[in-house]
């Protein structure tokens, strides 16, 4: 097995009467982001934390490169953390708090300055943690992931924090990670960060594995094919009906097309004279995926009866 594979094989975990994992399995592979998604209570900080061997699960397995984490010497070679950026003694310096990561982890000086530039410190090596905002946390925090230099990386709401210039850094830099081949694996409850940074992504809910797909695959399914077309003309919906689509009203002047392509829409429209001003194909995003596959799954949902209570 690749060094950089992360493996989660069915776990199982109860605290008291709660069932935190019902049989999560997947898969981080080198060489890609891998999203970790799902809602409150869908058990993704369980998960990584018995990845770290902080909870010890019930049943099943968690390894890297085919080892579980409390089994390896030196972890931080294999398998780099960041679960909590506020995990940091605020009177230490960032190059301090790293110094004292690095010795612990037979680690040198070295190590500590080139993670300092990596993640853009540089300038603020010396100052007091803190004093650092959030998005500054986050990037100490990737540092210390990062000291040895290892083969995967697991970060829980990396970009939690971060300013406009700071999301596109971290998009970037996720990138960059997962294209030197490393499994990076990025829980996150920012669909819109992911859609443009993962390349597969699984979405957990109530314990369980609820999609596990390249991203692509999933905004496919999610787009479903339809096509928005703006318009005023009565006739249009009678043309579009004969030639077997489906077509129900959208927002004022627009109707929702389904079973012929934008193509085909245009050419039909254009032969028989309806006017029209656009024709579009529906592209979903990741959020619209992601709120389809985990209706279900949510702990909690405004507006339900359950929620008044």
């Amino acid at each position: 097995m690749n060094e950089a594979t992360i493996v989660v094989s069915g776990l199982r975990k109860r605290f008291g009467g709660t069932t935190a994992l019902d049989g999560m399995s997947f898969t981080v592979r080198p060489g890609q982001v891998t999203g970790f998604v799902g809602p409150n209570g869908a058990g993704k900080s369980t998960t990584m934390r018995v990845i770290l061997g902080l909870d010890a699960a019930d049943a099943g397995t968690a390894l890297i490169g085919g080892r579980p984490y409390a089994s390896l010497r030196r972890p931080v070679r294999h398998l780099g953390s960041l679960l909590d950026a506020a995990a940091l003694q605020p009177s230490r310096t960032a190059r301090n708090h790293l110094l004292w990561l690095a010795r612990s982890q037979g680690l040198d000086a070295g190590r500590v300055d080139e993670v300092i530039e990596l993640t853009g410190l540089r300038g603020a090596g010396r100052r007091a943690a803190g004093g650092f905002s959030l998005g500054m946390r986050q990037r100490l925090g990737i540092a210390a992931a990062l000291l040895g230099d290892p083969p995967a990386l697991m970060l829980d709401e990396p970009f939690n924090g971060m300013d406009p210039e700071g999301i596109v850094w971290m998009r970037a830099f996720l990138r960059s990670l997962a294209a030197e081949g490393r499994a990076v694996l990025v829980s996150s409850h920012l669909m819109s960060e992911l859609q443009d940074t993962a390349g597969h992504v699984v979405v957990a809910g109530r314990g369980r594995i609820i999609a596990d797909a390249a991203v692509a695959e999933l905004l496919a399914a999610a787009s479903g094919g339809h096509v928005t077309l703006r318009t005023t003309a009565p006739s249009a919906t009678a043309v579009l009906t004969e030639a077997g689509a489906v077509v129900t009203p959208g927002a004022p002047g627009t109707l929702r097309v389904s079973g012929l392509a934008a193509e085909a829409v245009v050419g039909l429209l254009g032969a028989r004279g309806v006017p029209f001003s656009e024709v579009s194909s529906h592209r979903a995003t990741l959020e619209d995926a992601y709120l389809e596959l985990t209706r279900d799954a949510a702990e909690f949902r405004a507006g339900t009866q359950e929620a008044g209570r």
